[in-house]
């Protein structure tokens, strides 16, 4: 698989995502138990023969099973936000392709990661050490290694200080912030800020009423004096993630498709209508690029997609999942 996984980022065009994505089903059905077992329920010895027709594994099946390749041990565990029981396991068998992922996912929205002094305000990801996100956080600022760059769980003066020491240098900075906690220090540290980024990860986490994303992002941007607050999407059971530059039009590297089913019928798939979010991640190799999750959304005319909220039986994860 060397070949697929540098290949899968040169990625440019959709016959080369298709043609990847069969290389990624049949190697699954060759490698993994679980990803076979529940394909061969679904197709019934049918070949898939586009990727609307490949299944999709229902993400509840992280909470139960380990989903990993045939002759592959895990370098690392993450685990979901939860109580023991609840949470997924995303069992990663080579952490450099989740580097190489997360970084080329940031770069293609974003440029290079060694511009950019990273400040993290995400208390309750702290709180879970196998965070994901805490992982490739905590990997961009060791790599760039710029001054003030950390994690600031609630000394909100100590990160107030290093926004304004950074943003009088004319230095770029991307602030990474759970939502309630960004709120809160919008509240008590009002300033006009100018080279700074404000990217909300979502999760009220029962903290406070939940606000609509809109309200939330009025607020931020007013406390801020900025046109617009970022997004990340990103969840445990994935390797890539999509950005949305401030209008909850999240947009997915080359790897990366989503794509919109039918709330009433998951085989069926929908354009510019709201359904269920299917995911396909083709630098998931050895866990599983092919994931229906429960968050809803809309596919747009530009290949872009909304996030709306969850399925209402879902359980309830900060991963932007406010209601809209």
């Amino acid at each position: 698989m060397n070949d697929y996984k540098k290949r899968i980022f040169e990625i440019n065009s959709n016959y080369e995502f298709e043609k990847f994505c069969m290389i990624a089903f049949n190697y699954q059905m060759q490698n993994n138990p679980v990803y076979k077992l529940y394909s061969d329920h679904i197709l019934k010895k049918q070949t898939p023969k586009n990727i609307y027709q490949i299944p999709f594994l229902p993400i509840e099946f992280f909470k139960s099973k380990k989903i990993i390749c045939k002759s592959k041990k895990e370098e690392i565990k993450f685990l979901s936000s939860g109580t023991q029981g609840t949470q997924s396991k995303h069992y990663v068998a080579e952490i450099k392709l989740y580097q190489k992922s997360f970084e080329k996912s940031f770069e293609k929205f974003y440029d290079n990661i060694d511009d950019y002094c990273f400040l993290a305000l995400l208390p309750t990801y702290n709180e879970n050490k196998n965070s994901s996100l805490i992982y490739m956080i905590n990997h961009f600022i060791n790599k760039t290694k710029k001054s003030g760059s950390g994690f600031y769980i609630s000394n909100y003066d100590e990160l107030d200080h290093v926004v304004g020491k950074v943003e009088k240098l004319n230095k770029k900075i991307i602030l990474f912030g759970v939502t309630y906690a960004l709120l809160d220090f919008a509240k008590n540290f009002k300033r006009k800020l100018k080279n700074t980024i404000v990217m909300e990860t979502g999760g009220m986490k029962g903290t406070r009423k939940e606000l609509l994303k809109e309200e939330v992002h009025q607020i931020l941007k007013s406390s801020f004096s900025i046109n617009s607050i970022h997004s990340e999407y990103g969840m445990t059971e994935l390797l890539s993630q999509a950005y949305s530059y401030g209008d909850n039009n999240f947009n997915t590297p080359n790897w990366m498709k989503v794509i919109v089913r039918d709330v009433n019928d998951p085989f069926t798939f929908i354009e510019n209508k709201t359904g269920g979010i299917n995911i396909i991640d083709l630098a998931n190799i050895y866990s599983c690029p092919f994931i229906a999750t429960q968050d809803l959304g809309k596919k747009n005319p530009d290949n872009s997609f909304s996030l709306l909220g969850r399925f209402s039986e879902a359980d309830v994860r900060g991963c932007n999942l406010l209601i809209q």
